[in-house]
C-alpha cells in the first residue's frame, strides 16, 4: 500500500498542462508576430517552445523570422527624431501602466497600438518598431534610461540617467541645427 502512495505522489506533483493557457499563449504570440516582434521577444513573453514559435511565425508572417541579435545600445533612443517617437510611446505606456491593471506585455501591445494611431493621425512614419518599444521598456526597468521633464515645455522625454533635469531641453523645444534639412523634408517644403 505504501508503494502505491509513493508512486502516486510524483505524478500528482507534475504540472498539469492547460489547453486554455496554451491557447492564450498562442494568441499572445500571434498578436506579437503581427506587430513585428522578433523571436527573442516571443521567447521572453510566452511559454511556447522555440520550435512552436518558429512554426507559428512562419504560418502568420509567411517567412522565417529574422536572425541576429536584438539592438542593445541605448543610443538609438536618444537621437533627435527617435527620441521624440520613443518618448511618445513611453508616455503612453506609463499612462496605461498607472491606469489599467494589465499584464505588462498587454500594456506594451496596447501602448504600441496607441503610438501607431497617434503617428498615423499626424501623417508621420512610425520610427519605433515593436521590438524597439519592448527593448525601451526593458531599458527603463533596468535603470539604463529614464524620463526627464523638459525645462521649457514640461513634457517628459527619454534621457540617460544622469541628465540634469534643471537644464534639460527636449528635441522639440531645441531641435538640432540640421533638423528638417533632409531631401524628403526639402521636397515636402517645395510642394
Amino acid at each position: 500500500m505504501t508503494a502505491v502512495t509513493a508512486s502516486a505522489t510524483p505524478a500528482a506533483a507534475a504540472p498539469v498542462k492547460s489547453v486554455l493557457n496554451e491557447s492564450r499563449q498562442i494568441e499572445r504570440a500571434a498578436a506579437l508576430i503581427r506587430m513585428g516582434a522578433r523571436m527573442q521577444v516571443l521567447e521572453s513573453e510566452t511559454t511556447l517552445s522555440y520550435e512552436r514559435l518558429i512554426r507559428l511565425y512562419k504560418e502568420i508572417a509567411g517567412k522565417s523570422p529574422s536572425k541576429g541579435q536584438l539592438p542593445f545600445s541605448t543610443d538609438w533612443f536618444l537621437t533627435w527624431q527617435e527620441n521624440i517617437h520613443s518618448s511618445l510611446f513611453l508616455n503612453i505606456y506609463e499612462y496605461l501602466s498607472k491606469g489599467v491593471a494589465l499584464d505588462p506585455v498587454d500594456t506594451l501591445t496596447k501602448a504600441y497600438r496607441l503610438y501607431n494611431e497617434q503617428v498615423d493621425a499626424a501623417g508621420l512614419e512610425a520610427l519605433l518598431s515593436f521590438t524597439r518599444a519592448w527593448r525601451l521598456v526593458k531599458f527603463i526597468d533596468a535603470g539604463m534610461l529614464t524620463m526627464t521633464g523638459c525645462s521649457q515645455c514640461g513634457g517628459k522625454f527619454v534621457t540617460e540617467m544622469y541628465e540634469n533635469a534643471k537644464h534639460f531641453s527636449c528635441g522639440l523645444c531645441n531641435p538640432p541645427a540640421r533638423a528638417g534639412k533632409s531631401k524628403a523634408a526639402g521636397a515636402l517644403m517645395l510642394h
